[in-house]
C-alpha cells in the first residue's frame, strides 16, 4: 500500500474507532462478521451497486454501511473523487486495517474465549 492510500486508510480508520460502536463487539467471531458485513456493503453503496438486505441481520448491516458510507461521503469529499476500483481497493484495505487493530492485532485474551 502506498503512502497515499495508507493516509486515507487511516483517517477511515480513526473516523470509525472514534464514531462507531459495531467494531468493539466481545467475541472475535462476531467482529469478524460485522467487519467483513459492514465494510462490504459500505462498499457496495459507495459503489452504487446492489446490497442484500433480506434477513433481519443483513438488514443490520446495512444500517450500519448506510450511516457509515454517508459519514464518509460527507466527511471524506475525495471519496466522491474516485472509481468504483479504487473504493473497493481502499474499503479491502480498510477491512484488513480493521481486522488487524480490532481481531489479529487485539491484545484482548476475552476475545478468544469460546464458551464467552
Amino acid at each position: 500500500m502506498d503512502e497515499i492510500q495508507q493516509e486515507k486508510v487511516e483517517k477511515l480508520v480513526n473516523y470509525i474507532m472514534k464514531w462507531s460502536l459495531w467494531q468493539f463487539n466481545s467475541r472475535e467471531w462476531d467482529r469478524e462478521k460485522q467487519n467483513e458485513e459492514i465494510l462490504k456493503k459500505t462498499m457496495q453503496l459507495l459503489c452504487e451497486e446492489p446490497v442484500e438486505n433480506e434477513t433481519p441481520e443483513d438488514r443490520y448491516y446495512w444500517s450500519e454501511a448506510m450511516i457509515l458510507s454517508s459519514d464518509f461521503k460527507t466527511n471524506f469529499e475525495w471519496i466522491s473523487q474516485m472509481n468504483k476500483t479504487e473504493i473497493k481497493k481502499l474499503m479491502e484495505d480498510l477491512k484488513n486495517r480493521i481486522d488487524y487493530l480490532t481481531i489479529t492485532g487485539s491484545l484482548n485474551a476475552e476475545l478468544k474465549v469460546e464458551r464467552y
